[in-house]
């Protein structure tokens, strides 16, 4: 028996994004096959609304990332734009921040620490 799962981008439903505990305002996700319960596991669609700001955190698993849309930058000043596929190793810490917003397909492979 096939298990599989088709999700299509252009028909689904975002929640407030809660993986650290509390909802980080101007975010919310839809989760493909990412789950806490499984180590920090798996993927996401994140959809960041102008102005948006993600906590700064640790990674202590891989997290890669495709822009779908938008923007995206790093404290550093490097701009992430649509097409654009990023990697963060384990041990890398950062924040991100829209000035316009963007969505940003999550590939995690392990939990983030909060800073």
């Amino acid at each position: 028996m096939i298990k599989r799962k088709i999700t299509n981008l252009k028909n689904i439903e975002f929640i407030p994004f809660d993986n650290y505990g509390a909802v980080v305002p101007g975010m919310s996700w839809h989760k493909i096959s990412y789950s806490r319960e499984n180590g920090g596991q798996g993927t996401y669609v994140l959809k960041m609304e102008p102005g948006a700001k993600s906590l700064p955190h640790e990674h202590l698993g891989f997290e890669e990332f495709l822009m779908l849309d938008g923007e995206l930058t790093d404290p550093d000043g490097k701009v992430f734009k649509k097409g654009d596929f990023i990697s963060f190793e384990p041990g890398s810490k950062h924040s991100s921040h829209t000035i316009n917003g963007c969505l940003v397909l999550v590939f995690m492979r392990g939990i983030n620490q909060p800073l």
